[in-house]
């Protein structure tokens, strides 16, 4: 797939006083996982809203799919799936039964037996829904969402209140669709599911674009220096000049920054063989994505109650 699935140019939202949206330009190719990541209050599930028809914006071009949202097409409707933070499902009726009565809105379905594999649900096809896990019934959205063989999925932090396990499944499901060819817009909370799932991300604040990327390159990461971190043994010799922190570490823990952790560990090593000195808990790590995201937001956690 070489076509674009998303194309958003200028896109501004106001409400009365207050312009949530503030000229946001976005586009996504066909078949990629493209994650829309901000804190609370920053505007992007206004933008979300936009896209899926729900919401009708002040300014600017959206096209979804080729189609503008705001028309309410049906052509549209037919092609995009969407999983929402709650829905409500007939407890009483199965799996199985419940994606059949999906399906029966969409002109070209596609078949149950399939939309179950996909979210991993086939042994739970005679199950009612009550019966069901948490994460088992967040399958189950996935499920209907993929009743009419969408193209395009939005996927509206899909695995919020999951253990560790569920949101891990959850992921491989993500997987699956994208091995498919579906094309996902993803909002989330959780920088690694943003990191293992999305071929690009975008951070919004205050209602624009901040940045945007692949996970690896977001905001300079690839090239942003790496950190070094070791505690030094009680009555260990000062380190050298060269090696030594600008400011302490809290509890004891000595933090060095360099483009080339290669070389600074070398002489690190070297300089603490030579002494007998044990470097405890000596580690090197990059920036995460969950590092530059606070840096990119100046560490907002934003405010409940977004528009």
């Amino acid at each position: 797939m070489d076509g674009t699935a998303i194309e958003i140019r200028g896109l501004r939202k106001s409400y009365e006083d207050v312009e949530a949206v503030k000229g946001v330009d976005l586009s996504v190719p066909e078949g990629e996982v493209f994650a829309l990541l901000g804190p609370n209050g920053a505007g992007k599930t206004t933008i979300v809203e936009i896209m899926e028809g729900f919401r009708d914006r002040s300014a600017g071009e959206v096209s979804v799919l080729g189609f503008d949202p705001a028309r309410h097409d049906r052509g549209l409707r037919s092609q995009v799936g969407i999983v929402l933070q709650s829905t409500g499902i007939d407890p009483f009726l199965n799996v199985g039964e419940t994606v059949d009565m999906y399906r029966a809105y969409y002109p070209s379905p596609r078949p149950v037996d399939e939309i179950l594999a996909v979210v991993g649900l086939t042994e739970k096809r005679d199950t009612r829904v009550l019966k069901l896990s948490g994460g088992q019934q967040r399958r189950l959205d996935v499920a209907i969402a993929l009743a009419g063989d969408p193209r395009l999925l939005f996927l509206d932090e899909p695995t919020t209140g999951f253990d560790p396990s569920a949101r891990r499944n959850a992921w491989e499901v993500v997987k699956n669709l994208a091995s498919l060819g579906k094309t996902i817009f993803l909002t989330t909370h959780y920088m690694d599911e943003a990191q293992y799932l999305a071929n690009e991300v975008a951070v919004i604040a205050g209602g624009v674009i901040v940045a945007q990327g692949p996970p690896s390159s977001l905001g300079g990461r690839d090239t942003a220096a790496s950190r070094i971190t070791f505690r030094l043994p009680a009555g260990a010799p000062e380190l050298p000049d060269s090696m030594r922190p600008e400011t302490p570490g809290a509890g004891g823990v000595i933090e060095l920054t360099a483009q080339d952790p290669t070389r600074l560990l070398h002489d690190l090593t070297g300089w603490a063989l030579e002494r007998g000195v044990a470097l405890e808990g000596l580690g090197v790590a990059r920036p995460t994505l969950e590092d530059v995201y606070l840096e990119i937001t100046g560490g907002e956690a934003g405010t409940e109650g977004e528009p």
